[in-house]
């Protein structure tokens, strides 16, 4: 019986999780870069921090009471893409699209 290829038979799982990963951290980057750069500040990285982002704080805004303040809202944004990745992970290991981690092959010796 033949597995499939590591990287190319579970290509739907290897691509939703890296890029659920890379908003997650892409967040954290906004976070930390937020008390370094002002909120209007020209500079390229921060911009596309936001540009990346934005769209993920306007949902976390929406999904967390009103008392958590404005500058938490990308580490609830990562907090809410990890529990969003967990499950996707869960989801494709359930439905046999991801792989699976055996015992290690035994090398015979001749």
């Amino acid at each position: 019986m033949s597995e499939p290829h590591f990287i190319a038979g579970y290509l739907p799982f290897w691509i939703g999780t890296y890029l659920l990963a890379a908003l997650g951290w892409t967040c954290i980057g906004r976070f930390g870069l937020q008390f370094v750069m002002g909120p209007d500040n020209p500079n390229y990285i921060w911009r596309a921090f936001r540009r990346l982002t934005d769209w993920l704080m306007a949902i976390a805004s929406r999904l967390i009471p009103s008392f958590v303040p404005p500058p938490f809202l990308p580490l609830v944004a990562a907090f809410w893409l990890w529990v969003l990745r967990m499950g996707f992970g869960i989801a494709m290991l359930a439905a046999g699209l991801a792989p699976r981690i055996g015992p290690a092959a035994r090398a015979t010796v001749s």
